[in-house]
This record gives C-alpha cells, sequence and structure tokens, in this order.
C-alpha cells in the first residue's frame, strides 16, 4: 500500500511538471507573438506617421509643417491622456477584474 502511495505521488509530481512546463512553453509563446506584433505595429505607425506628415507637408508645400501638425496632434492626444489619467487607469482596472472573475 505505501508503494502504490509513493508511486502515486511520483506520478502526481511528474504530471504536474508536465502542465508547467506546457503553461511556460505557451506562455513564452504568446509573449513571443506579442513582442513581435508589437514591435510590426510600431513600424506600421512610425512609417504611417512619416507618410501622413509628407502628405500634408506636400498639400502646405512646406514639409516641416507636415510635420509639425502630426506632432500638434500626438500632443494633443497626450494631454487627453493626462487629462483622463484617473479615468482610463479605474476602466481598465475595472475590465481586467470583470475578465478575470468571468
Amino acid at each position: 500500500m505505501i508503494e502504490t502511495i509513493k508511486e502515486y505521488a511520483s506520478k502526481r509530481i511528474d504530471l504536474l511538471k508536465l502542465e508547467a512546463t506546457e503553461k511556460s512553453s505557451l506562455s513564452a509563446g504568446i509573449i513571443t507573438y506579442l513582442v513581435i506584433l508589437l514591435v510590426a505595429f510600431a513600424f506600421f505607425i512610425i512609417l504611417f506617421n512619416f507618410g501622413i506628415a509628407f502628405l500634408i507637408g506636400k498639400a502646405l508645400d512646406n514639409t516641416s509643417y507636415g510635420f509639425l501638425i502630426v506632432a500638434a496632434f500626438y500632443f494633443v492626444i497626450m494631454i487627453f491622456v493626462v487629462a483622463f489619467k484617473q479615468k482610463i487607469v479605474y476602466s481598465v482596472a475595472d475590465k481586467v477584474i470583470k475578465f478575470l472573475n468571468h
């Protein structure tokens, strides 16, 4: 009987190790995927903004104005984000809590 319990405990530990390895490897895969996606999205945003800045600059016959307008746009967004910091933080926190409890 003791041998059976020892064997069960050993098998249970092996199973827990395998489950932990599976979860770790899946987590590493998801993190890698998200990092690649984030880098690709960052390049897209940067190049898109350059394109918009050049397009606006060409329409105004001054490339500098295009870049200044794009920068001003992001400055206005930054002001809104700073102004609504608490609302953003609490909204995201509420959504995370709802997601984790669901």
